[in-house]
Order: C-alpha cells, then sequence, then structure tokens
C-alpha cells in the first residue's frame, strides 16, 4: 500500500512557495526588471498590483490558491492511492 501524503502540509508548503513567487514577482516588477512576467502576474491575478499594498494582496492570494492546490492534490492522491 502507498503511503499516504499530508494534506495539511502540502498545502502549506504550496502556499508558502506561491506567496513568495508573488513577492519576487512583486519586488522585480517594481525594480522594473523581468517587466514580460511581471505583466502576466498582473492580468492572471485579481488583486496583484505593482505597488507595496499590491504585493502584499498579491501574496496573500496566492498563498490561498497555493493552499487549495495543494491541499487538492493530496487529497485526490490519498483517495486514489
Amino acid at each position: 500500500m502507498a503511503q499516504k501524503w499530508n494534506e495539511l502540509a502540502l498545502g502549506y508548503s504550496g502556499a508558502i512557495v506561491s506567496a513568495v513567487g508573488m513577492f519576487l514577482m512583486g519586488i522585480f516588477g517594481y525594480t522594473g526588471f523581468y517587466r514580460g512576467m511581471v505583466n502576466v502576474m498582473l492580468q492572471s491575478h485579481m488583486y496583484f498590483a505593482v505597488s507595496p499594498l499590491g504585493i502584499l494582496a498579491g501574496m496573500i492570494e496566492a498563498a490561498i490558491w497555493g493552499f487549495i492546490a495543494g491541499y487538492a492534490i493530496a487529497w485526490i492522491y490519498n483517495k486514489f492511492a
């Protein structure tokens, strides 16, 4: 029998990685580097903006979606494993 994954651990990991990625994209956008990817993030995320408050809002949004995705992946894996 396959080992079960911890849903909360994968959810929290996804949230942290997503929030850090959004922070880096915000910093890159704020400094003017990597502008193409920053434009994609601006179009893809509702609350993200190239400002300190927009970066924080984008990090929160990304953390929520990252947690949901990680939790769902682990839950589905455990269901079929």
